[in-house]
């Protein structure tokens, strides 16, 4: 069956990007539209507005470590499905996929039961002030219900996209992105249900696309298929896939962390009028963040059904396309929040002073998002080639060894204005991390070729 997908060896690489690339791209801005569009109607709730605002916003940390875990799975089991298939090994991909079925669930569960547990104590501290944290807490009781929902859906849809079938991907994120559209200002405002309405509208839209993914996974359309004797969890089987998937992990966990960084600082040295714009910013870098994510989902599957079918021209000639991609994405969106931080900001609050506040926070910690693209196409490649050492390495860095020290450095530095030295860290940050990707990426791409 792996000649199912023989077209991801033959098409045209420009074609066939631009194919898979448009519906995994279009799919994460639909993701997106999850957590902005409750940020966006929490922000504008009457009167409580701007303080509902930071109290979900110090949810975050939580919900990225949710998705990571997800992420852990996703990617790193679908790309190793996408190389055996492209060995012709179909059994072997099935062997993989039903393996990362039972670890989603496994692992929902257990987070679900931690988030009911501590939520409060985590949300106290990443952050959250006497003013926020009730807030917080509303939001958490009912999103924690749902994390199978979250965990299945986005963990099992990388496997969707992974076979080439895009649309389909696109489609999974896109039931559950127009059901919460719908759903948060009915329950929001409607039933009066304020962050409630926001976290319940959130569960039960990604419930309907959970339903959508396991019923595409599990039927006939689909080339690699969910089998009960592919469901467990052999040592073999699941080392390999934690190691691919630990450099997403640590690059999606560690913003939890970031997040906890960023918060106490700012609580520090701006209050929680620093804190809720710290909000706006995360949500304004998404709008960077997951378009080039869904431009390296589109590339993955072409990289790595040639890595495996060993046609070595069509792995370089992938790369460039990816990367030439996320260079222009990156840049249009830096010129634009440059240009006009007012527009961006104003998506998410009314109030004046946090309006005022975040405008110039935004062009600090975007200062240098035109070169962001490069770092997401090398790494997301390490991804499709299965390297992952080389993509923990980078996702590590980045994080851990410039962004964390940074957060506590820059205050120390620029005493005058410590609160926006916090966001300072971030473009310094980029900026170092890019050319150590650069350097890194040149020598390991290399050695990959050379094998094939």
């Amino acid at each position: 069956m792996s000649e199912d997908r023989d077209f991801l060896g033959k098409e045209p690489l420009g074609k066939l990007l631009l194919r898979l690339a448009v519906p995994t791209v279009a799919a994460q801005l639909i993701n997106m539209l999850y957590n902005i569009v409750d940020r966006i109607y929490i922000g504008h709730i009457p009167k409580v507005g701007a303080l509902a605002l930071t109290g979900v916003g110090v949810c975050m940390p939580l919900i990225l470590i949710v998705s990571a875990f997800a992420a852990l799975v996703g990617n790193g089991g679908a790309p190793r499905a996408s190389i055996a298939l492209g060995k012709g090994e179909k059994e072997s991909a099935e062997k993989i996929l039903g393996t990362c079925f039972t670890m989603q669930i496994v692992i929902s569960l257990i987070l679900t039961v931690v988030l009911l547990l501590w939520n409060r104590n985590f949300l106290l501290a990443f952050g959250a002030s006497e003013n926020t944290i009730e807030y917080g807490v509303s939001y958490m009781n009912i999103y924690s219900v749902g994390t199978i929902f979250v965990q299945l859906t986005l963990g099992m849809n990388f496997f969707i996209t992974a076979q080439g079938f895009a649309k389909t991907g696109m489609l999974s994120v896109l039931i559950g992105a127009i059901s919460n559209i719908v759903l948060d200002p009915i329950l929001i405002f409607g039933f009066h249900m304020g962050v409630k309405g926001a976290a319940l509208a959130t569960i039960i839209s990604q419930g309907l696309s959970c339903i959508w993914v396991l019923s595409f996974l599990f039927g006939k359309k689909t080339t690699l298929r969910i089998r009960r004797e592919n469901m467990n969890l052999k040592p073999s089987m699941v080392l390999p896939i934690l190691a691919l998937g630990s450099s997403v992990f640590v690059m999606q966990s560690s913003e939890s962390i970031i997040s906890i960084c960023f918060n106490s600082s700012l609580l520090k040295y701006g209050g929680d009028i620093a804190v809720g714009a710290m909000t706006i910013l995360t949500s304004v870098m998404q709008f960077a963040m997951l378009p080039l994510q869904g431009l390296g989902q589109g590339a993955q599957p072409i990289i790595s059904y040639n890595y495996g079918a060993r046609k070595k021209d069509r792995v370089k000639g992938a790369f460039k396309l990816l990367l030439k991609s996320s260079m222009v994405y990156a840049a249009l969106l830096w010129i634009a929040v440059m240009l006009f931080p007012q527009l961006f900001a104003g998506m998410f609050t009314s109030d004046p002073a946090l309006l005022e506040f975040t405008k110039t926070a935004l062009r600090i910690y975007l200062a240098a998002m035109f070169i962001f693209g490069i770092q997401l196409a090398c790494q997301l490649t390490f991804m499709s080639l299965g390297n992952a050492k080389a993509s923990i390495v980078v996702a590590v860095m980045r994080k851990f060894v410039l962004l964390i020290p940074l957060i506590y450095i820059m205050p120390a530095i620029l005493k005058n204005n410590q609160t926006m030295a916090v966001y300072l860290a971030e473009p310094i940050a980029d900026i170092l991390a890019v050319c150590f990707t650069i350097v890194l990426f040149s020598r390991e791409f290399k050695k990959a070729l050379s094998k094939i």
